[in-house]
């Protein structure tokens, strides 16, 4: 299995198809991040597309010595649905959809809005990194060196803001609804 690196190398050197095995790489966790921001399939898919669009205009660009594929990617599709909201004009510093007011019109899924309509008044106390690092540690159990270098912050800082979310968390939950956050997390 060729390494992200090695990937880039070829696709540089005029083999535009490797590009193709980052994507079959990276397309569900991407995916998945974009949801749990998102929480609506269409406008994650159109995101997702953006985001992957974007990264083959700008791999020839990318520096391997300076990072990774899969942080660099990850840059992309936290900036991505960041201009998806800040496009909707809003009010408010808004960096995903449990930024929005309740009252808001997004269509969300059906499953997703029935599965989180009683744990997301919780989850929208927290600011929008402690969710990105909730999301990539227990939904996508990336390491925090991983999580790190996406948000351009020290391991140990991601380590305790995970640790200072789900107590947060955990605090504020009544313990069986604690439990479903993660049962959810794990599926």
């Amino acid at each position: 299995m060729l390494s992200d690196a090695e990937i880039v190398k070829q696709f540089k050197g005029g083999n535009a198809d490797s590009f193709g095995l980052l994507y079959d790489r990276y397309i569900e966790k991407i995916y998945s991040f974009v949801y749990y921001k998102t929480q609506h399939r269409e406008t994650a898919e159109d995101l997702v597309s953006q985001i992957f669009l974007k990264a083959v205009k700008n791999l020839k660009k990318f520096d391997t010595s300076k990072g990774t594929v899969q942080a660099w990617l990850y840059q992309i599709a936290r900036n991505t649905v960041i201009d998806h909201y800040r496009g909707q004009k809003q009010d408010k510093n808004i960096d995903d959809i449990w930024d929005l007011p309740m009252s808001s019109n997004i269509e969300r899924d059906l499953d997703a809005k029935l599965k989180l309509e009683k744990i997301e008044k919780y989850l929208s106390t927290l600011k929008s990194e402690q969710r990105d690092v909730l999301i990539m540690k227990i939904w996508q159990g990336m390491s925090y060196e991983e999580i790190a270098e996406i948000l351009g912050k020290s391991e140990a800082s991601c380590k305790m803001m995970c640790s200072r979310s789900l107590r947060q968390l955990r605090e504020a939950m009544p313990l069986e609804m604690f439990l479903l956050l993660l049962m959810l997390w794990k599926t």
